[in-house]
C-alpha cells in the first residue's frame, strides 16, 4: 500500500476525495447601524460587517476563489414579530441589491430566513402564549423569502425548523414569479451546544426556554432521514445537516439515502474550537482546519458553510 504513498505527486494523483475552494460557503454578518465593522469576541477572526463594507468583503473572498456567501442580517429594531425580517429597506435586502448589482454572475448570493435576529425575544418565530405559533411563522418565512427574492437573491436558506416551511416558501416564491429562486433547506438542524458563539455574534439568543420544540433531537437519526425527506418532498433544491462534525453519519446517510445536492454547516463552536485550540499552540490550524473540512466533505457534503472558508481557500491556493 505504501507504494503510492511515495511522494506527494503520486499521492494527490490517487486522492479519492478532493477539497476545492468552490465547495466553501463563507457566512457573513451584516449589522445595520455600523459604520465600521466590529470583531466577534467569541469568533476570532470574524467580524460584524458594516453595510459599507460587505462589497469589500466580497471582493476579498472572490479573489480567493470563494465564490459563495450566505447572509445574517442584524436589525437596527427588534419586535415580538420580528417585522423587519421582510422590509424592503432592510439590512439584508440592501446587502443582496449591492452584492447583486456588484458581482452579478460572479458570486452565489444565499440568505438566511429566519426570525430568530429579528425578533425581541430571540426566537424563530411567532410566539404564543409561551409556543412557537407554526402557521403563522410560515405566512413570515414565506414573506422573508419573498422579499429575498425581490432583490435577486440566488438561494434561501429556511433555518427556522417550522413544520412546512419548504413548502410555504417554495410556493410563496412561485406565486410571485420567483421559480428560479432555489431553497436549500436546513432540513436536519439540530438543538446543539455548538450554536453559542453564533448566537454572540448575531445577537440571537433566546429570551426564554430554548429550541428543542422545534429543532432536532440529536439523538434520532432516523428523524433526521424524515426531515430531509419532508424537505425534498416540498420543494427543496438542496438539503442541509447542521451541525457538521458531531453528525458526519448524519451527512453521510442523507446522501447515500437522498442523492441530493447535500450541504453542510461546520457552525461556529466548532470553528471556534479550532481557533482557540490553535491559539495556545495545541494543534496546527493551518493542518486542522484542512483535515476537518475533507472529512466533512468525505462524510458526502457537496458543499461545505464554513467560517473557515477565507483561510481555506488560502491554504488551498
Amino acid at each position: 500500500m505504501r507504494r503510492l504513498r511515495k511522494t506527494p505527486v503520486i499521492r494527490e494523483l490517487v486522492r479519492e476525495v478532493q477539497l476545492q475552494r468552490s465547495d466553501l460557503i463563507q457566512p457573513l454578518f451584516v449589522e445595520e447601524d455600523l459604520t465600521s465593522d466590529v470583531p466577534v469576541s467569541t469568533m476570532p477572526g470574524q467580524r460584524r460587517l458594516s453595510p459599507s463594507s460587505v462589497v469589500r468583503e466580497a471582493n476579498t473572498l472572490i479573489e480567493k476563489g470563494v465564490k459563495s456567501v450566505i447572509l445574517f442580517g442584524i436589525p437596527r429594531i427588534k419586535d415580538e414579530n420580528g417585522s423587519h425580517a421582510d422590509a424592503a429597506d432592510g439590512v439584508v435586502q440592501r446587502t443582496i441589491r449591492q452584492l447583486k448589482n456588484e458581482f452579478d454572475g460572479e458570486l452565489v448570493v444565499m440568505a438566511d430566513v429566519c426570525m430568530c435576529q429579528y425578533t425581541s425575544h430571540g426566537h424563530c418565530g411567532i410566539v404564543r402564549d409561551g409556543q412557537i405559533d407554526n402557521d403563522e411563522t410560515l405566512k413570515r418565512l414565506a414573506s422573508i423569502a419573498v422579499s429575498y427574492a425581490r432583490e435577486g437573491v440566488d438561494i434561501v436558506g429556511p433555518s427556522a425548523m417550522i413544520d412546512g416551511q419548504v413548502k410555504t416558501i417554495r410556493q410563496g416564491l412561485d406565486d410571485q414569479g420567483f421559480k428560479e429562486t432555489a431553497i436549500m433547506a436546513y432540513a436536519a438542524k439540530h438543538a446543539s451546544s455548538f450554536f453559542g458563539p453564533f448566537r454572540e455574534a448575531a445577537f440571537s439568543k433566546p429570551e426564554f426556554g430554548d429550541r428543542r420544540t422545534y429543532q432536532m433531537d440529536y439523538s434520532n437519526p432516523d428523524e433526521a432521514l424524515r426531515e430531509a425527506a419532508l424537505d425534498i418532498q416540498e420543494g427543496a433544491d438542496i438539503v442541509m445537516v447542521k451541525p457538521a462534525l458531531a453528525y458526519l453519519d448524519i451527512i453521510r446517510r442523507v446522501k447515500d439515502r437522498f442523492s441530493m445536492p447535500t450541504a453542510a454547516y461546520n457552525v461556529s463552536g466548532e470553528y471556534s474550537m479550532v481557533k482557540a485550540a490553535a491559539r495556545e499552540g495545541w494543534i496546527d490550524e493551518k493542518s486542522a482546519v484542512l483535515e476537518i473540512l475533507t472529512g466533512i466533505k468525505r462524510a458526502g457534503a457537496d458543499m461545505i458553510l464554513t467560517y473557515h472558508a477565507k483561510e481555506a481557500a488560502e491554504w488551498l491556493g
